[in-house]
């Protein structure tokens, strides 16, 4: 693709979507969470609040703008952040139980955020001690990052054309994202952009830069208010103070790849929860006996009791696989081997790859024990099934078998990149 095709490319894309939201700079300072057990005990009063308005959010495919303000503000997006600069520096278990009970309520709300974790984690174990220092304050004070990261259009997802180049003096970024989930909510767009030598950096960029534009054309059938559509730069001036090193992080053993992973398996986790938590609620409420049987209510058919119970014993396994994955990674994060590393990129696909299967199964569940009536529109209950089936797309499953297999059979350590 020529240079003049993607800038046609890039305006076709802005006039495609519905313009960004507007999200003025944030006014106030986010709470700040002290430790693990706080954050548990927020994230189950935020799913509470975020819970009751889902369905509507994704039929209408409505952005959760305030739900977002809401967790942020809650201190929640800020507990990776090291104790040594303030923050409560949480396990990987209680990031992930966090995410798994926000998905539950919400899977987009859930979903949006794993971007920022993931490029507190890269300042963390590349940023300049300068840059820790700006940026984890901004983020303890409420600031979101958001995700400016895989292109259409390439060869692989992770083959990157968008770059930052010296003219005149200036630093100029330019090029075009999509999937950018969490940018339409975010102060801060991060951006993956090749530098002249060809490495890959993370660029952090104030959301109101000139050049930069936001487009809100996501249109999914699944994962619909998260929002993850179209980034684009054009000459967008930067420094390098914005300038992160991201090839690093992979050229040594470090707990990065398995620490974005964690995270997309607790949305499919806290999806499959999701889902049996309501199946379990519209039977009882709602489903009625087969008409051979002799009983009273749909809950006391002998089959929709036998596969409630098989649902609830597959979700148990995946809960229990992502408590055991985040115990893993904090091993790893704190002693990054490759073997460390290995171990625990290797359990958060399996977790990815049972959490996967789990809540499609429970989805596809809640149709069939919930009978015709749970397939109308008003009770969005198929939001589960398209939401598991878009989110299970970011990386493919298959390939967390042939990983795993041949971490067992063959003692072969996977791959280091943030897919596995």
């Amino acid at each position: 693709m020529s240079e003049n095709d993607r800038k046609l490319h890039r305006e076709a894309a802005l006039t495609a979507g519905r313009p960004a939201p507007h999200i003025p700079p944030r006014r106030t300072k986010a709470h700040r969470i002290k430790d693990d057990s706080e954050a548990l005990a927020v994230a189950r009063e935020l799913a509470h609040e975020f819970a009751p308005g889902a369905a509507v959010r994704d039929r209408e495919r409505r952005l959760p703008i305030a739900e977002i303000d809401r967790f942020s503000q809650s201190g929640l997006w800020a507990i990776t952040v090291p104790k040594s600069y303030g923050g409560a520096g949480v396990s990987a278990v209680t990031l992930a139980e966090v995410t798994a009970i926000i998905s539950a309520a919400d899977s987009s709300i859930g979903q949006i955020p794993q971007n920022h974790f993931y490029m507190v984690e890269a300042l963390r174990l590349a940023g300049s001690e300068e840059q820790k220092r700006h940026f984890f304050a901004r983020i303890l004070d409420g600031d979101r990052l958001g995700n400016a990261f895989t292109e259409i259009g390439t060869k692989t997802p992770v083959d990157f054309r968008t770059s930052f180049r010296e003219r005149n003096g200036k630093l100029l970024l330019n090029g075009q994202k999509f999937y950018s989930t969490g940018s339409l909510f975010a102060h801060i767009i991060v951006a993956v952009a090749r530098d002249e030598n060809g490495r890959v950096n993370l660029v952090f960029i104030d959301r109101a830069a000139p050049g930069l534009n936001l487009v809100d054309d996501w249109t999914s059938f699944g994962q619909r208010s998260t929002g993850s559509g179209t980034v684009t730069f054009d000459d967008v001036e930067v420094t390098p103070f914005q300038i992160v090193d991201h090839d690093v992080v992979f050229e040594r053993p470090t707990a990065m790849g398995p620490f974005a992973q964690i995270i997309h398996s607790a949305v499919q986790v806290g999806l499959a929860r999701g889902a049996l938590a309501e199946t379990i609620s519209y039977v009882r409420a709602h489903a009625r006996p087969f008409f051979e049987l002799s009983i009273e209510h749909g809950y006391e058919d002998p089959h929709t009791i036998h596969s409630v119970g098989d649902v609830s014993i597959r979700v148990h396994a995946a809960d229990a696989l992502l408590a055991r994955a985040g115990r893993l990674l904090d091993v790893a994060a704190a002693d990054p081997t490759h073997d460390t590393v290995a171990a625990a990129s290797i359990a958060v696909a399996e977790v990815k790859a049972l959490a996967t299967a789990v809540a499609e199964f429970a989805a596809t569940k809640l149709i069939e024990l919930g009978g015709a009536r749970s397939t109308l529109e008003s009770y969005g209950l198929d939001r589960f099934w398209r939401n598991a089936r878009t989110h299970s797309l970011h990386d493919p499953v298959r390939w967390k078998y042939h990983h795993i297999g041949n971490y067992y059979l063959n003692g072969l350590l996977p791959p280091r990149h943030g897919a596995i």
